[in-house]
């Protein structure tokens, strides 16, 4: 099964890029996952394992890097089954 995150980290800094948001990043660029940054937050998708694994990591790193809050949702992808 594919799986797309879609996330965003708070506090919001508009002179920057806060620590939080950068630790996020990090977390699905290091998970290998296809990524889409828009301007109100960002998406990745791949393997369900891969995205979960990710989810779980960005959260907790966030948070360690000064989110105060994270908003995300995960979506079931259409077609995304794997044999």
């Amino acid at each position: 099964m594919r799986l797309k995150v879609e996330f965003t980290t708070e506090p919001f800094d508009m002179d920057g890029f806060p620590e939080h948001a950068k630790a996020a990043r990090r977390v699905v660029d290091e998970a290998g996952l296809e990524v889409e940054v828009g301007p109100f937050g960002t998406s990745a998708e791949g393997a369900a394992e891969q995205v979960l694994a990710a989810v779980d990591r960005l959260v907790r790193q966030s948070l360690e890097h000064g989110a105060s809050q994270i908003s995300l949702q995960v979506t079931v992808l259409e077609g995304g089954e794997q044999g």
